[in-house]
């Protein structure tokens, strides 16, 4: 087998699974461990891998905001089985924050129906929602930021400080149980913890194909949230552990 197809096996098994070992990948590329060895060199000085004591995983930090664009087509149906479950956490007359994201756009069409109180940083939200009369609605403020067309900055920052939400519902581009829910820019990442913190329940709606991706900076663990909602692709053994976490996991799909 070439070197080319034999590192592109490599990588489509390493999309599938959050940790492979050495032999796992003799196994799938039928190559010898020194020269699974010498490959997992080669990913590891180009930066696309990560090595562990445990075995190798994809390097997926997120320097950069994705914009909502790019973020419409992926996971789609997996968005939306999120998105339904996560519309039994609200009751009609509550309260509640919803952070910018497709996710999150996807749980607004799910709440249509109920006299709510939506607090929101996201554009596209807050026009939606807008549109039914059962439904108050504040956007939080601020300046626009262009890759998610949301508010960002000190003014919406504040609002949220004062404010007791019934639930929040917290999106993110990568979360893991190590590093916890991550942001791209600091001040992304204050403004998803003042989105969550006097919240009576908190609950983070993300997809699988984002476990174990991580930005700089931290917005919160996972153990200080009340609810975790995900799909039914991630691997046995991270359900395992998140289902040992104080908070409910809720397994959509």
């Amino acid at each position: 087998m070439k070197g080319y197809n034999r590192l592109e096996q490599i990588m489509d098994y390493l999309k599938g699974h959050n940790l492979a070992t050495v032999e796992q990948l003799v196994a799938v590329t039928r190559a010898s461990p020194a020269t699974i060895r010498r490959d997992l060199i080669k990913l590891d000085r180009e930066g696309v891998i990560s090595r562990t004591h445990g075995g190798v995983s994809l390097n997926r930090f997120i320097p950069l905001q994705p914009t909502t664009h790019e973020k419409r087509q992926r996971s789609l149906a997996e968005k939306h089985a999120i998105a339904c479950a996560a519309s039994a956490l609200v009751s009609p007359g509550d309260a509640i924050v919803l952070d910018a994201g497709t996710t999150m756009i996807e749980l607004a069409r799910q709440l249509t129906h109920l006299p709510l109180r939506v607090i929101t940083s996201d554009l596209h939200i807050a026009l939606f929602l807008s549109e039914f009369k059962q439904i108050e609605v504040t956007i939080i403020g601020g300046r626009i930021d262009d890759s998610s067309q949301s508010c960002v900055g000190e003014h919406g920052r504040k609002l949220l400080q004062n404010v007791w939400p019934d639930v929040a519902f917290l999106s993110c581009n990568g979360w893991d149980l190590a590093k916890g829910i991550t942001a791209p820019t600091e001040e992304k990442a204050g403004l998803k913890r003042d989105l969550i913190a006097n919240a009576k329940r908190r609950a983070l709606l993300a997809d699988s194909s984002k476990y174990g991706a991580w930005s700089l900076f931290n917005v919160a663990h996972l153990e200080s949230l009340t609810d975790i909602v995900t799909d039914d692709r991630l691997d046995d053994d991270v359900r395992t552990r998140l289902e040992q976490l104080p908070g409910r996991l809720t397994i959509a799909g």
